[in-house]
Formats: structure tokens, sequence, C-alpha cells
């Protein structure tokens, strides 16, 4: 064949129309690339990979202006949700049943009010604000939710890991994340079906306890022991692909019984850390998650209107502080009323002070999926997460050495 045919049979490639699956491929390659870029960046700045793949996802979104990198905005969706049921079983992977049943009452009791406490502030905050009614209701449970990634990783960085505090904060923040998943699923239920009676309500909670509690009994007696099975087999392969199995089954339950999606894969997570196998489970599946948690985190990035930035960036302002206010005060007189050193409190009030991270968006995604809130809010929720993910190291850091003068000071007096 003649140079002349070959250039021409490649130039033909290269001018053909691209086909459906090349824009996906194209669009993939484009997402990895910007992201990979931003990620580097954060890096050496020193911040948190979140902000870097929400900035990602902006950068290449269709609301940035001169024109979307992307051709195909819906797979971003498709990549968002395997996120988020894979995001939620390596984070139910850090709760065994025995953890849970370990934390104990005064720690229970804590987050509970916690949670309540920033909850109904964050509600009726968005309400004065002029937000609509489940507008309101996905906001105040977005900025209920605290990153425990970052708080773990400042008080590494300070040496604080075994401080009482801290203990008492992991504890907390188990509770919670239990709360958030179960309320998110309610919410969903709720908004889903549009009827707000009593009666609708109760089936809405009751689905969500059976299936947690169906999840435990039933599955605690199940799940280990299969896990531990397969794990006998020394195929690496085969236990991912069955762990894999047991969250995307969940998951799929929880949907069919309008469940959130989250909710099936965080309870997957808590059984399948039961397993002798828990480890080597964890450790195969943690780099699927990192991929597939970029991407959510890069399909909130890109579905946010950057324009519609200045509409928002007050509102977010003021929930942010009605969260730290609400956060603070809540676990402040909750550790108090748990007989609590004035300085343990204190050191879990600002702890657990920071709203935002990972559940934070899942959230707010989940109200967008229903189609229950306004095209404004997962982009506001966004923009708060990445305020906090911003300040939260900086208010944990400093905040916790105040406490430190506070209580040398009153050592020294008496």
């Amino acid at each position: 064949m003649e140079f002349s045919q070959i250039s021409k049979i490649i130039m033909d490639k290269i001018s053909a129309a691209p086909s459906s699956s090349e824009l996906i491929i194209q669009d993939f390659a484009v997402i990895m690339v910007i992201a990979s870029v931003m990620a580097l960046i954060s890096y050496k700045l020193k911040q948190p990979m979140i902000m870097a793949y929400i900035i990602a996802g902006m950068i290449i979104g269709p609301f940035t202006p001169p024109f979307s990198l992307i051709a195909h905005v819906e797979i971003l969706h498709v990549f968002a949700e395997i996120g988020i049921i894979l995001l939620l079983f390596v984070i139910g992977m850090e709760f065994p049943l025995e953890k849970l049943k370990n934390i104990g009452k005064k720690a229970t009791v804590i987050a509970v009010a916690e949670a309540s406490g920033t909850f109904l502030a964050g509600y009726l905050a968005s309400q004065a604000l002029g937000f609509g009614f489940y507008d309101s209701l996905f906001l105040a449970l977005a900025i209920s939710v605290t990153s425990t990634v970052i708080i773990m990783r400042v008080l590494e960085e300070l040496g604080m890991v075994k401080d009482e505090a801290t203990y008492l904060i992991v504890g907390i923040a188990v509770i919670e994340d239990i709360i958030i998943v179960s309320l998110l699923a309610v919410l969903q239920s709720v908004a889903a079906t549009g009827d707000l009676s009593v009666s609708e309500i109760g089936v809405s909670i009751g689905l969500v306890i059976a299936f947690i509690v169906g999840a435990i009994v039933i599955g605690s007696k199940i799940v280990p022991r299969c896990v531990d099975l397969v794990g006998r087999t020394n195929h690496n392969e085969l236990l991912i692909i069955a762990t894999l199995g047991v969250a995307f089954s969940l998951a799929f339950i929880a949907f069919k019984l309008d469940i959130s999606v989250a909710t099936g894969a965080f309870f997957a997570g808590v059984l399948v850390a039961g397993s002798k196998m828990r480890v080597a489970t964890k450790i195969m599946s943690t780099p699927i998650r990192d991929m597939f948690a970029a991407l959510f985190f890069i399909s909130v990035g890109a579905l946010m209107d950057i324009k519609q930035l200045p509409l928002f960036i007050i509102p977010a302002i003021v929930l942010v502080v009605v969260s730290f206010l609400a956060k603070f005060i809540t676990v402040w007189a909750a550790a108090r009323a748990q007989k609590f050193d004035k300085a343990t409190s204190l050191r879990s009030g600002i702890g657990l002070s920071s709203s935002g991270g990972e559940l934070a968006l899942v959230a707010a995604k989940g109200g967008s999926d229903v189609g229950a809130t306004s095209s404004f809010v997962l982009p506001m929720v966004g923009t708060m997460t990445v305020i906090t993910t911003f300040i939260s190291p900086y208010l944990i850091k400093y905040g916790w050495k105040l406490v430190d003068k506070i209580s040398a000071k009153e050592k020294e007096s008496s």
C-alpha cells in the first residue's frame, strides 16, 4: 500500500464524526487529565483533594465559559452514583458492629443532640433566608454533617490522636454518620412521594429502620461468614468482586425500597467489616473507591454554575456560621451535661464544629436526584464544602491551642 493511501485512510479516520463510545472515552480522558493536574496543584499547596476535584469539575463543566470540555455530562451522573456507593461502602468498613456497640451512651447522646440541634438551626436559618421547604430540609441535613477525614488528619498532625477528646469526637462522628445516612433515606423517600402525611412519613421511617435492622440482624449472620469463606480461597480478585457484590446488592435493595443507595452501601461496609478479611478487603477496595469518589466530586463541580455564585455566596457563608455555632454549642453543652471536663468539652465542640465533607455533598445530591431541591442547592453546598474544607484545619489547630492556653491559665490561678 502506498504512503498516499495510508495518509488518506488516516485522514478519513480523523475527519470522521466521532461515535458515542469515542466521545465517552474522550470525556474520560479529559476528566482524568484535568483532575490529575488539579490534584497535583492541591498536593503542592497542601490542600485537601476534595477541593481539587470540585474545581476540576467546574473547569470541565457545561456552566464554565467558553464551552464544556466534555460531550456527555450525563455520564458523570453514572460515575457519581457508583462513587457514592463505593465511598459509603469503604466508610462503613471503618465501623464494624463491635466498634459501634462499644462507642458508649455518652457519645450517642452528644451525637443525637448535635445532629438534631444543627438540623433544626439549619432549617430555621434556611427558611429565614427565603428558601423553599425541601431546599431548607436538605440544606439543613448537609450542614449537619461533620468531615471526619479532615478532623482526623488535623489531629494526627497535632499529635493529639490519643487525647480523650479525640476518642469522644470519633465516637460522636460514627453515630452522626449513621444518623445522617438514615435521615437522608427518610427525606428522599418522603420527597420522592411528595406526601407529607404522618402516615407516609411513618412508613418511610419504618422502612429505613426495617432495612437497617434487617441488614444488621440477618446480614451479620451471613455476610461475614461468606466473605471469610471466599477469603480462604486466597484469590484476591474473587474477594474484591464478592465484597463489591455485597455493596451493590444492598445498595440496589435500598434503591428498590425508595431508600438512599448510600444507606445500603454504608451498612454493606459495616457487615463486611465484621469479617476476618476486612483489612485485606479495605486495602483492595480503597483504590477503586478513590477513583470513583474523585469522579463523584468532579461531577459535583461540573454541576456547579459559577455564574450563580454571587447569588448564593452570602447565604452560604451565613449557613456555614450557623452550622459552626450550632455544632459547637450543642456538643459543648451535651458534653458538659455528660460530666466531661471543660477542656474536653471545648475541644470536642471545636473539633466537630466544621460542616462539609463527603456526606454533605451526598446529602445535597440526594435531594437533586429525587428532584426535590432547586438547582442552586448542590452548587451552594459545594461552595460551603470548599469554604469549610479550607478553614476547618485552622479552626481545629488554633482552637485547640487556645483551649490549652485557657487550661494552663486556670491551673496557674488555682
